[in-house]
């Protein structure tokens, strides 16, 4: 499910902002872009987000800036040096190969062990991230809020979808006995025929194989499916929650059953609801992969 949600906070000398955001995924795929000077903040992180969020590709990305006029803020151009050998070699392979990287910023390397020689000591470092954990819970409660936002509006679209399918399958069921009749006469001339022009058959043989054609082409089972299938997806909607993988395995049996509908139509008119059956159930699908 997409979400997203930013802030800002601030602990002098440093200022940082915050950017959470998660698009689609049948799993759940946590990516940090978290400065890796702050021990232990990314594992901490990751784990609150683990707590929070169940499906979707999702990523953290924390920029920060120190905005101190002290002079002990001192970099090591060694590190500068390496850092930027490194990036030249990375671009040069990238050319090589016809890929376009993005244009890289001075607050990519900022972010980066060693780059500075002075500044904050561990145990500063330790009340940033005391300070950054305490400000997460906000973030994520936004984002959370937002994707519950989109969430009910989902909802909305997929009841309507329901109400649709259900719908369409009332209206296959109705065919379905409409055609029983005319089935049944179309049997009884077949059988006809066939004795008329079959010396020596069985009758009852003949009866019975025209018996299991009748049987297989009843739909009497799908159908029953499909309503099945329509009150389990209201009562996980209704339940709420982390169902989207049970919704989605239920799309593929949806699906399964329009197409056995088709297959075993005989019949323009329910071969026609069964297509309209598949067409809201393949944009059931759709709208799934953005539940949780």
């Amino acid at each position: 499910m997409t979400g997203f949600a930013s802030a800002k906070g601030e602990l002098v000398p440093y200022s940082w902002g915050w950017e959470l955001r998660s698009v689609n995924g049948k799993g759940l795929d946590l990516r940090l872009r978290v400065p890796d000077w702050l021990q232990g903040l990314e594992a901490a992180l990751r784990a609150d987000l683990a707590k929070s969020v169940a499906r979707g590709n999702v990523t953290l990305s924390l920029r920060i800036a120190r905005n101190d006029d002290s002079g002990d803020f001192v970099l090591n151009r060694a590190a500068m040096g390496a850092a930027l050998d490194a990036m030249s070699v990375i671009e040069t392979e990238a050319q090589q190969r016809g890929i376009t990287l993005a244009q890289s910023r001075a607050s990519d390397l900022f972010s980066l062990r060693g780059m500075f020689d002075a500044g904050a000591g561990d145990d500063d470092n330790a009340v940033l991230v005391a300070r950054l954990r305490a400000d997460f819970p906000a973030l994520v409660a936004a984002f959370l809020e937002m994707r519950k936002t989109e969430g009910t509006a989902l909802q909305d679209v997929l009841i309507e979808q329901l109400d649709r399918v259900q719908t369409l399958t009332a209206q296959a069921a109705t065919l379905a006995e409409a055609r029983k009749e005319a089935m049944a006469d179309a049997l009884k001339s077949n059988l006809a025929r066939v004795l008329d022009n079959a010396d020596g058959a069985d009758p009852a043989r003949v009866a019975q194989e025209l018996a299991i054609i009748a049987v297989k082409a009843d739909v009497t089972e799908e159908i029953d499916r499909l309503a099945a299938h329509v009150a389990a997806a209201r009562d996980l909607l209704a339940k709420g929650g982390a169902v989207g993988r049970k919704l989605d395995f239920l799309m593929q049996e949806f699906n399964r059953e329009a197409n056995t509908l088709c297959a075993k139509s005989q019949s323009t008119e329910l071969t026609a609801v069964g297509l309209d059956l598949k067409a809201v159930i393949d944009q059931m699908r759709e709208q799934v992969q953005n539940v949780e």
